[in-house]
This record gives structure tokens, sequence and C-alpha cells, in this order.
């Protein structure tokens, strides 16, 4: 029996020489039944040229404005399910999976058709061997607390699979819908995980799936960033926990405390600027 169809989706903003890398890292994979996309969010430099000088066999689609990661990421999962993907392969560009990654999460996803998204094990860029994600993270709904899982035993406390490296399975796309396009940047991969549960799908990881993340290319360790953090999850929050107030309260007691620790009073007011700005983000789309 051949391999089931996997979509690869990477979406570039403005990162084309992590994009270039990341693609140069998915032609070692050692799976054979695979496309890649590369989605370009109307980066505003020359990163469509640079990325079709270095593969100019890889498709790239011009997407005519930024529709942030979940709305881009959608015209790509779109395009692979017309296309007779089994699986789609969300992808940062700031990624280098290994070789035996793709083959692993899809073996994972195979031993169960209840198995709704498989995540990898997420290490650090510079820090080769430092676990960053074990697959994704968990929500914690009625105190607001958000945070990635580091360790195999912590598996059953998994909600959501990072963005990062989400291996999404083609039935589940079809129960549950396409990413929520409400969150243009950050807690669109805890809305899906928490959807996919919801509907009673599993979530996995599959250890042998190994990728090496560096991060924010485009915010990261920006006020901006923090605000855009907070706003999102604060709709989450609104969106999924049985007490949106209180969630959102310990939300920000955490992070006021933790900044204020830091003496980092500049991040403070972004938190409260993301804060206001999530009570008033619209919850349908």
């Amino acid at each position: 029996m051949a391999e089931p169809l996997i979509y690869i989706l990477i979406l570039n903003y403005r990162a084309w020489r992590d994009t270039v890398a990341c693609l140069g890292a998915l032609e070692k994979l050692e799976y054979p039944n695979y496309r890649v996309l590369v989605l370009d969010n109307a980066s505003d430099n020359d990163s469509v040229a640079q990325i079709r000088a270095a593969f100019p066999k890889v498709e790239v689609m011009e997407l005519g404005r930024n529709l942030g990661y979940a709305g881009g990421n959608n015209v790509g999962i779109r395009r692979a399910l017309t296309e007779g993907a089994a699986y789609v392969w969300l992808l940062n560009p700031d990624t280098l999976p290994d070789a035996r990654a793709l083959a692993a999460m899809v073996e994972q996803a195979q031993q169960d058709v209840q198995i709704g998204a498989v995540g990898s094990v997420l290490y650090e860029m510079d820090r080769p061997e430092q676990v960053q994600a074990w697959g994704g993270g968990e929500v914690v709904l009625p105190w607001g607390l958000i945070r990635l899982l580091n360790h195999p035993g912590q598996t059953p406390r998994l909600n959501y699979i990072s963005g990062a490296s989400l291996l999404l399975r083609r039935e589940a796309l079809e129960r549950v819908g396409l990413l929520d396009e409400g969150f243009f940047m950050y807690g669109e991969d805890a809305d899906m995980g928490l959807r996919l549960l919801k509907s009673g799908f599993k979530l996995a990881v599959a250890p042998q799936a190994r990728v090496w993340h560096k991060g924010g290319t485009s915010w990261h360790g920006s006020l901006k960033a923090d605000e855009h953090f907070a706003a999102y999850n604060v709709r989450l929050f609104r969106k999924h926990a049985p007490r949106p107030g209180l969630a959102v309260a310990g939300y920000a007691f955490f992070w006021l405390v933790e900044f204020s620790l830091r003496g980092r009073f500049d991040r403070v007011g972004a938190l409260w600027r993301g804060l206001r700005r999530g009570w008033r983000l619209p919850l349908s789309v």
C-alpha cells in the first residue's frame, strides 16, 4: 500500500533565509510521498524572488495580503484537501526537521484513526539537545494558564500541538473545520487542539520526530509581540473557558508578576493594551 500523500505548508513572511534553510532540510526527508507548498504572506521584501531562486522547483503561492498564521495556512490547507492530501503538515519556516521527522509523525498517526493531530519534539535551535516543547502544551482553562510541555511524562496533559510543527489528519479538518482566522497570530494552535479534543479526536506526539525551532522571526522579543500574545490569548479564553473573566484575570496576574519581577514595566504596558484589545476581538469571523 502506498504511503499517504502529505502536503507540507510553509508560511513565509519576510523570513526567506529561514524558509530556504527549512526547504534544504526537507530535501532530506525519508518519506516518499509529499508535496511542499510555500505560502508567502505578502512579504514586503524580496522573499519570493530569493526562495524561487534557491528552489525553483518548489511552488510558491503569493498571497495578496498578510492573512496572518491562520488565514495564510488555510489557503494552503484548502489546496491540500482539494489535491487529495491525507495529512497536512504545518511547518514554521524557522525550523529544521530531522530526515525521519515526517515518517515518524505519519507512523504515529496511522496507529489510530482517532488521532486528529500529531506533534514533533521541538528542540532549541541554538541548544540542539534542549527540548523546547514535547509536541505542544497545556491550557488550564479555569485559571488562564498556558504552558509548553517538555517531557514525555506530561503527554496526558497535552491540550494542543504547537503550530511550529503540526500534522493534521484530513478527516479531523473535515469535521472540526480549518484554523480560526480570528486568531491573526498566536492562539490558533491552542484553539485547534481544544476543538479537536472536544470533537473526540486524540492528540499525539511522535518521539522520533525531531525538529529544531528558532522561535518567532518577525516579532520575537518585541512589545508588539507581547500585545498580540495577550490579545489573542484573551480571545482564546473567551471562546473556550467556562468562566472567561476568571481565566483572563488569572492570565493577567501571572504575566503581571512575571514582568514586574524582571523589571520590565514596558512589557506590563503591552500586556495591558493586549488585554483590552482581546476583550474587543469578535469571536466569530
